[in-house]
């Protein structure tokens, strides 16, 4: 069953419905004050996704809990609380984000025999210590950044807010990054198809080694941003784009490239020819 795609997709829906159901009856059974609620929900979803992971023996179980929590989220308040213009247009802006990073996942996922390579490095590296890295490492941080990264949008539904220049602004620039990203999918999925060379060279990854890190990036700075404008201040509201950035500046970027350096000659070359995450040209010396 593991090595059917189809009975794959049922099975992580299976587990992500029930995961949802739990994060959402922990929020309501507990008392405290709505952001250690939401934080300790996000943790028990989390807990009930690893659990399936260690069951299943893949830790890609959890790769779309990125996308697909935040959505959860967005959905939920937009059924639970008084609409308005900057709160729908941060829920779309979520949304939208979520529909496409969850359909590039859908649309590389082969089964549940088919692990990411950097869980299975992590596990060769790490050994006898692997089960905790998996879930602290693969599980529990990348919870704790995507719940900052959505805790704006929790209090702009919570808390009273103003439609401004600066909502549109940065709704625009969010949807400039999801979309963004989108191409960057759209191209990578072209050049593996064909194999046209080594290293992609065509679109937005002639200037970028990493344009959908540069919209991920982008996509929270934007979120972040429409919920401080929105809110007239809570600059506090930032943190969890800041924390997004280090994550892909820190670990997620540098892994990639050390991976490929490995594995494909020219890499050096290429590195010098090609900037990092803006997507402008770089001047050869």
């Amino acid at each position: 069953m593991k090595q059917n795609r189809a009975w794959s997709f049922v099975i992580v829906a299976l587990i992500y419905i029930a995961a949802g159901a739990v994060g959402y009856f922990v929020y309501d059974a507990l008392p405290f004050a709505f952001w250690l609620d939401l934080l300790l929900a996000d943790v028990a979803a989390t807990v009930f996704t690893f659990i399936f992971s260690v069951i299943l023996k893949n830790a890609s179980v959890y790769d779309p809990y990125w996308s697909v929590a935040p959505v959860f989220i967005a959905v939920v308040l937009m059924c639970r609380y008084e609409m308005n213009l900057p709160r729908l247009l941060i829920s779309l802006a979520v949304i939208g984000w979520g529909l496409r990073l969850t359909a590039n996942w859908a649309y590389t996922f082969r089964d549940l025999t088919a692990q990411d390579w950097r869980y299975t490095m992590l596990h060769e590296k790490t050994g006898r210590f692997y089960p905790l890295i998996n879930f602290v490492g693969i599980h529990l941080v990348p919870t704790l950044v995507v719940y900052a990264c959505i805790l704006p949008v929790v209090v702009l539904f919570r808390t009273d807010c103003t439609f401004n220049a600066g909502t549109v602004v940065f709704f625009l620039a969010a949807v400039g990054s999801f979309v963004m990203q989108g191409i960057a999918d759209v191209e990578m999925h072209r050049f593996r198809k064909h194999k046209t060379g080594t290293f992609i060279r065509d679109g937005l990854w002639k200037y970028s080694r990493h344009p959908n890190y540069l919209g991920e990036i982008c996509m929270w700075w934007s979120v972040g941003l429409l919920c401080v404008y929105s809110l007239g201040g809570q600059w506090w509201l930032l943190t969890g784009a800041v924390l997004n950035t280090c994550l892909f500046l820190f670990v997620s970027i540098p892994m990639a490239e050390n991976h490929q350096r490995s594995r494909k000659p020219g890499f050096d070359e290429y590195k010098k020819q090609t900037r990092m995450l803006l997507p402008m040209y770089k001047k050869q010396k």
